[in-house]
């Protein structure tokens, strides 16, 4: 019986085996046998966004104008190509966004906070934009947020550290791609301001710069090696914002209609567009912000469809996230199986708008011991359609409590551990009301920072069916190479 039983067995991990052996020889045959002409490439990182963020944007688009229960699909989500892309790093299974770009640009792992180096940080690795550059492709870089930032420099920069931000600045100036544009230089003269101006470097390199919405809009084709910083500038040398930008400042979808307009050639290009305050917005846990930059880079994307239609046959659009930022989920236990989308709806401005405007005013004139919550009501009412009187007096004492604490200031912070826990660094009584505003949506988080999830990735265009499956974020990259039909050398 026994010998009976061990025959059985090893014929059904014989059979198994074939089975699947045969499964993924047909998945490699399959992607072997798709072809592509992707003359003009458009990848979109969106950072810090995974299906969370995604859905709950659909979700909010649809519930702004119904009380049904449907979503409104993002241009990027009806792709005809779908697929899932872990996103570990060498080190960690939640990486950040420096290893995670490294791995999307140059198909490599490596250590988090790493651009475009090994785990050694002795190797160099070649960016798939400097690939497309040296093949006679023009080659454009768009952020929200500084252009020295993580996701940006893996497309043109080798540092061991993402903080290097002055090197990564000089790399820029060397990288002779045609367009860059968005965010600004956070360290323009060095971190001790005491190095040559990045400008001036760059116009001698032969780019020109340029920080105003009407010269920007004036560019026409024909005008090489630009710069284009925002003229408004938020936290950290990034853009605003979309919940916070002026009707009249430029767009990412202004950036991206420009830089297309500019490198459209012939010979191609390929042009890379980062949603960067997706993932600083999450990272605050601020929901409504989240949402208005995710719905501005679906905007950004709706350039590349126009751009498609009219080149259907040799252009590829990818759209990706980096990483999961925050811990998102659709679902809170307070509000069990619903959710109020038109709460989020209510917030007039990001945590940074609330911070610049109304509380650090507020501070900078008041102490902790003349300080009152009810002075800030009108204001919380009125900025996220809070009403102190409506709360529950679990969330009257959260807010009590975190008034009294951002009075106190960063330092008293700093030292408590678990007040990181309930405030991730930021004004306890600005994220708290964020908290509340997404808590009564039915919006939860877990985390200040990152997560280990998969993000979602979609693509249209030429060879567009190598991008279904479950896939890893180096994959990504080989999948454009290929289709680009580019000459890689050995990095």
């Amino acid at each position: 019986m026994k010998k009976t039983m061990s025959v059985l067995l090893l014929l059904l991990l014989f059979v198994t085996a074939n089975l699947f052996s045969s499964g993924k020889k047909e998945i490699v045959e399959k992607d072997q046998a798709v072809t592509g002409n992707a003359k003009y490439v458009f990848l979109f990182i969106g950072d810090g966004m995974a299906m969370s963020q995604i859905n709950s944007s659909e979700i909010y688009t649809y519930a702004s104008s119904s009380s049904d229960i449907a979503v409104e699909k993002l241009s990027f989500t009806t792709f005809p190509a779908q697929g899932l892309t872990t996103t570990y790093d060498a080190g960690t299974f939640i990486t950040d966004s420096a290893s995670a770009a490294t791995a999307i640009a140059t198909g490599n792992k490596t250590l988090s906070g790493v651009v475009n180096m090994d785990v050694t940080k002795t190797i160099k690795f070649k960016t798939i934009a400097e690939y497309a550059r040296d093949n006679g492709r023009k080659v454009g870089i768009i952020s929200s947020v500084s252009l020295d930032h993580a996701t940006p420099a893996c497309f043109y920069a080798k540092v061991p550290s993402r903080k290097n931000l002055y090197d990564i600045a000089l790399q820029l100036t060397d990288s002779n791609f045609d367009f860059f544009g968005g965010g600004g230089f956070c360290q323009p003269k060095g971190k001790d301001n005491d190095l040559r101006d990045i400008i001036e470097i760059l116009k001698e390199k032969g780019y020109t710069y340029v920080n105003d919405p009407a010269t920007f809009r004036a560019l026409k084709p024909g005008a090489s090696k630009i710069v284009a910083v925002n003229k408004v500038l938020q936290d950290s040398c990034a853009m605003p914002y979309e919940i916070d930008r002026a009707p009249d400042d430029l767009s990412l979808a202004d950036y991206a209609k420009k830089a297309v307009e500019l490198l459209d050639n012939p010979g191609g290009f390929f042009l890379m567009v980062e949603g960067g305050k997706i993932d600083w917005a999450c990272h605050a846990n601020d929901a409504a912000a989240a949402i208005g930059d995710t719905i501005a880079f679906d905007k950004a994307i709706g350039v590349a469809l126009d751009f498609y239609e009219n080149h259907p046959d040799e252009t590829l659009i990818v759209v990706t996230g980096d990483h999961e930022t925050g811990g998102m989920s659709i679902g809170f236990a307070g509000t069990q199986y619903s959710t109020f989308f038109d709460k989020v709806a209510k917030q007039k401005g990001s945590y940074v708008k609330f911070n610049t405007e109304i509380l650090d005013p507020y501070k900078a004139a008041h102490s902790i011991e003349n300080a009152q919550l009810t002075d800030l009501l009108p204001q919380v009412e009125s900025f996220f359609g809070i009403h102190f009187n409506d709360l529950s007096d679990a969330e009257k004492e959260l807010l009590e409590r975190s008034f009294a604490r951002s009075m106190k200031g960063e330092i008293e912070r700093a030292k408590q551990e678990d007040v990181y826990l309930l405030y991730g660094g930021y004004e306890p009584f600005t994220v708290t009301l964020t908290h509340i505003v997404n808590q009564q949506a039915g919006i939860g988080w877990t985390t200040y920072s990152h997560t280990g999830v998969p993000v979602p990735t979609f693509a249209m265009g030429s060879g567009q069916s190598l991008f279904d499956g479950y896939y890893d974020n180096t994959d990504i990259y080989a999948k454009i190479v290929r289709l680009m039909g580019v000459s890689i050398s050995m990095n």
